[in-house]
């Protein structure tokens, strides 16, 4: 099983990048802790930081300071799901209760901010300059991409086009400055380095079109979320606009309604759309062209078992079911 093979190769490395965040994490103020280890602590698929070692080892580095930006990036993460959880009212992540819901929305902030500014303190001591433009231009597109979402919701106008560009800023991003600094770490060429970044695009675009397919159809259990928080939160998903676009104009008038209102009590009737117009099988497909995408941008590196863990990875976040 791809996860299986997935952790057994990356098992030393992403230890060692567990101890780092462990460490960075520590502060003496007892809240930002209790906070900081709960939400780090919870379970979640740390893609991001294995991204970073993945990049790193597939263009050969020698060193540790892979380690020490992979955990920046979980720092990065953790701190847009803190602050996502208390823009979007969550009370659950991952099948825990979000840390707003647990210890309230003033300290989910806040130590959100602490771990922005800890990873920010991280990325400087790696002392390279390339390092630091990647995650400050990162983190800024990533905000934007907050806004915009935000401006988005409850909107029912939205098209696939302003769809797209949310994932890439909001999402994707991440993925692909993650993937970058591997390449920065090792020395690449300007090609190799550019070659690992459009992977990261492509890859975090088609995880995130799952996680888009996955709110109309997955098993709560698996995923640790409630199924049609995006249409309780008003967010106009791909799902939704394919619907819109190719239902019957009754159907289209039902979606629209529902996504302007954030009317979760139509969600059985916007689920049965979503079938009818074959919505789901669309955006997987599109998920699908994302992976072929980042898979093509890589063939040209040197061939080993980080590099084909690239490619399973591909297939795999387009593929899943949880």
């Amino acid at each position: 099983m791809f996860l299986d093979n997935f952790k057994q190769l990356l098992a030393a490395d992403m230890a060692a990048v567990d101890q780092v965040i462990r460490a960075r994490l520590h502060s003496e103020v007892v809240l930002v802790n209790q906070v900081g280890e709960y939400i780090v602590g919870s379970g979640g698929k740390r893609l991001r930081p294995a991204l970073v070692v993945l990049s790193a080892e597939a263009f050969g580095y020698q060193g540790t300071h892979h380690h020490a930006l992979a955990a920046v990036v979980e720092f990065i993460h953790t701190a847009t799901l803190l602050h996502d959880d208390v823009v979007d009212e969550s009370d659950l992540r991952r099948g825990r209760e979000t840390a707003n819901a647990l210890f309230g929305n003033a300290a989910s902030v806040l130590v959100g901010d602490f771990l922005y500014s800890r990873a920010f303190q991280m990325m400087v001591e790696v002392g390279e300059m390339r390092v630091m433009q990647t995650l400050a231009d990162a983190t800024n597109v990533i905000a934007e991409g907050e806004v915009l979402q935000l401006l988005n919701c409850h909107d029912a106008e939205v098209d696939a086009e302003n769809y797209m560009r949310v994932i890439h800023y909001k999402t994707a991003k991440l993925f692909e400055a993650a993937m970058r600094l591997g390449a920065i770490l090792a020395g690449c060429s300007a090609a190799d380095e550019q070659a690992a970044a459009h992977y990261g695009m492509h890859l975090g675009t088609a995880f995130q079109l799952v996680d888009d397919v996955l709110d109309y159809s997955a098993d709560e259990s698996a995923t640790g979320k409630h199924l049609g928080d995006d249409l309780s939160e008003g967010k106009p998903t791909l799902p939704l606009i394919y619907a819109m676009q190719h239902g019957t104009p009754e159907q289209a008038a039902l979606v629209r309604e529902a996504i302007e209102q954030g009317d979760v009590s139509k969600f059985a009737a916007v689920l049965q759309i979503i079938h009818d117009t074959g919505a789901l099988d669309f955006t997987r497909q599109q998920a699908l062209r994302e992976a072929e995408l980042a898979c093509a941008a890589i063939s040209g590196i040197s061939d080993s078992n980080y590099k084909r863990c690239l490619v399973e990875l591909a297939n795999f976040a387009a593929t899943r079911q949880y």
